[in-house]
């Protein structure tokens, strides 16, 4: 049995087979709970306005509620699966399950700048916590050859809610006002919680003291090239996403109505490519890992190229959705598999880096994007991707090497 884990650990394309039981139910409840976040970090962007003119704010100063939730993200996901050790890991869902209840409660009756403020970083704590674990959470609830689905059913919650989470707040906003948008992660909350409570099964913390910290686990080569290949996409991804907008707005000219229904297409593309990801993730893992950011860096050009011309900026907008969204699932899986000694931790690593590479990513493209034009801005966005493409494809050789050593040893 030794022998098999190693193996799938060492082997990419190689699926595991254990018999422990699948409890579905368990994972339906965690993508509750991440939809239900995801909704929570990002709804302020749509109601900024109401929130900054109740608490008499600067809409600059209001905004500051969606980065503390980011800080306190970073900070926890780097230091939960040391300062946890020994918590099993069923008691410490349902308490940030129980912290993000507080968290919408805070911030709906929030009477100042400092309580919100406190909420949301409160909610940062949860959003880190909840995806430090989420991976070696996975992996206990469900065999090993179904665990690149279930990773996807957790992104699909998390593309849903991002896809919904700005237009509903905005919807909801003007007939119940924005403390009644965020109230209504409340029930949510209790809702998860009690599904939670019933389906999740008791996960004993099996850490030790001598296993790795977050920082701990770049000592492993596979780490470090990983978490480089991540830094370089999602700040490629983030120096162009965040940018869709204006670039759709001013240079391809939509309208409001067709810029609404293009932005909808690739929020619908990005459900359906996290959908089949899913289904081929695990036999093809070191693929899509070197061949779709060489896709979104095809796309980025492209959009550089053909960007005054509707309907092909359409169509390419729509598969940047699809390829793109789906992409976390494909390195979830990959912490899975390279990682699986070093879930939780390695899992607490891979969230602070995509979270400071999406802030970086978004900060150096919109310098470019005001300095230069989206030209220069997309095309920096298209190398960073390129780059992360030649890292994916060292990772595959890393790994092709460890297996050899490990089958010229058994």
């Amino acid at each position: 049995m030794a022998k098999t884990a190693g193996l799938d650990q060492l082997n990419p394309n190689t699926e595991g087979s254990d018999q422990k039981p699948a409890h579905w139910s368990a994972v339906f409840a965690l993508t509750l709970c991440v939809s239900t976040l995801i909704a929570s970090e990002f709804m302020p962007v749509s109601i900024l306005t109401p929130i900054a003119s109740d608490l008499h704010l600067t809409e600059g100063t209001a905004g500051q509620a969606i980065s503390v939730s980011g800080l306190f993200a970073v900070l926890t996901s780097l230091s939960i699966a040391s300062l946890t050790q020994g918590i099993n890991r069923r008691s410490l869902l349902l308490g940030l399950t129980v912290l993000m209840l507080i968290s919408g409660i805070l911030v709906a009756l929030a009477p100042s700048f400092l309580m919100l403020m406190a909420g949301r970083a409160i909610l940062g704590v949860v959003i880190g916590g909840f995806w430090s674990m989420s991976a070696a959470t996975v992996m206990r609830l469900v065999p090993s050859q179904q665990v690149p689905r279930a990773l996807a059913m957790l992104n699909g919650g998390n593309a849903l809610a991002t896809t919904v989470a700005a237009p509903l707040g905005s919807f909801l906003g003007q007939y119940i006002g924005w403390r009644g948008a965020f109230f209504l992660v409340v029930p949510l909350a209790v809702l998860t919680f009690v599904w939670q409570w019933f389906t999740l099964p008791s996960m004993p913390s099996d850490r030790t003291i001598q296993e790795s910290s977050a920082l701990g686990v770049l000592r492993k080569p596979s780490a470090r090239l990983g978490m480089t290949a991540i830094a370089l996409l999602f700040a490629g991804q983030f120096g162009l996403f965040t940018y869709v907008r204006p670039f759709l707005e001013n240079v391809t000219q939509l309208n409001v109505s067709w810029l609404s229904f293009v932005l909808l297409l690739m929020g619908i593309a990005g459900l359906i490519g996290t959908w089949l990801i899913g289904r081929i993730v695990a036999r093809h893992l070191s693929s899509i890992l070197i061949l779709a950011p060489l896709a979104l860096a095809a796309i980025a050009i492209g959009l550089v190229t053909g960007g005054t011309l509707a309907v092909p900026s359409a169509v390419l907008i729509t598969l940047w959705g699809l390829i793109g969204t789906a992409l976390p699932v494909a390195w979830w899986t990959w912490l899975a598999q390279r990682l699986p000694d070093d879930a939780e931790a390695g899992g607490g690593l891979m969230v602070a880096v995509i979270q400071l590479s999406i802030t970086l990513g978004a900060a150096g493209g919109g310098l470019l994007f005001d300095a230069a034009g989206y030209q220069l801005a997309f095309l920096a966005s298209a190398v960073l991707l390129a780059i992360s493409s030649g890292v994916g494809f060292l990772d595959k050789l890393n790994a092709n090497r460890r297996y050899n050593a490990y089958t010229q040893e058994t």
